[in-house]
């Protein structure tokens, strides 16, 4: 950037239920850690989708309390196989929607399918978008934007098949959240390999590293992710969305991970060294 050049300012975010179960104690470290907004995976142990209306008023109470907003809904949906029936999936995305609704978010986070061991992931691509297209269009009348992340083991995997998601569903319901850490997980270096044909559709970054020799996960810099070129190629097409922190410091599974309050420090102390390098503010 020139010297007379604005700095950007993006909006810190995080899964909430990587510091602790208890609403009020997340949006406390986050706002610590300079957050202004959580991304809500689950509350009190109990899953985003699984929250009836008066939980999640519950919810966003304690949240406005801490004066902190909802940047996305992180759902599990996505993350199912194609033997469920689409009504498994559509029940799913309308408590989402549901949750959006409540928590004043417009970005629900979903995935694109479990592949099934054994089978060419080719033979689920035409399901996979059929059922992709019809959560963006229920999406899409209701105001939010879906924001798919590219996960190990689900058909947008790697960035040529997530690239055929965003051409083939061609709404703009549907967008794409960053991850760096899963596309390494996959054997991809996520700018090198991916970045050029993605970046339009870019509209959210979930924050967290991995090694391509062991896929460990560690915090932002510190894998071969390429986290310090991710920013500064956001930066440069002017990118001003929400980077939420991801850690999965602890522990992760399929469904999520956990960090603890003082990993997820480390790991939001991580990627601000990385912005504040690149002349990116979080805020």
């Amino acid at each position: 950037m020139s010297p007379t050049t604005a700095q950007p300012t993006w909006m810190l975010s995080g899964f909430g239920d990587e510091i602790h179960p208890d609403p009020r104690i997340q949006c406390a470290v986050l706002l610590a850690l300079g957050a202004r907004h959580v991304e809500v995976r689950s509350a009190w142990g109990i899953n985003i989708v699984d929250l009836d209306r008066e939980r999640l008023g519950e919810l966003w109470a304690a949240i406005r309390a801490e004066g902190m907003g909802v940047s996305a809904i992180g759902s599990p949906i996505g993350k199912s196989t194609l033997d469920e029936p689409v009504e498994f999936e559509l029940t799913r995305l309308d408590n989402a929607l549901r949750a959006a609704d409540v928590l004043e978010s417009r970005y629900i986070r979903i995935f694109s399918f479990w592949q099934t061991e054994g089978e060419p992931v080719e033979d689920m691509r035409d399901e996979v978008m059929d059922r992709l297209g019809l959560l963006a269009e229920r999406a899409g009348s209701a105001g939010v934007t879906l924001v798919h992340e590219n996960e190990k083991h689900i058909y947008g995997d790697i960035p040529e098949r997530v690239l055929d998601i965003v051409r083939t569903v061609d709404s703009p319901a549907l967008r794409l959240a960053w991850d760096n850490a899963n596309y390494v997980q996959c054997g991809v270096r996520p700018v090198t390999d991916g970045f050029a044909q993605l970046a339009e559709y870019i509209e959210y970054l979930q924050v967290k590293d991995a090694r391509l020799a062991t896929g460990e996960v560690v915090p932002a810099g510190e894998g071969d992710g390429e986290l310090a070129e991710t920013i500064a190629a956001l930066r440069d097409r002017g990118f001003t969305g929400f980077a939420s922190l991801e850690p999965h410091l602890t522990d992760q599974s399929a469904l999520g991970g956990f960090s603890g309050a003082q990993p997820f420090g480390r790991a939001a102390r991580a990627f601000r060294t990385l912005t504040d390098n690149a002349g990116v503010t979080l805020a």
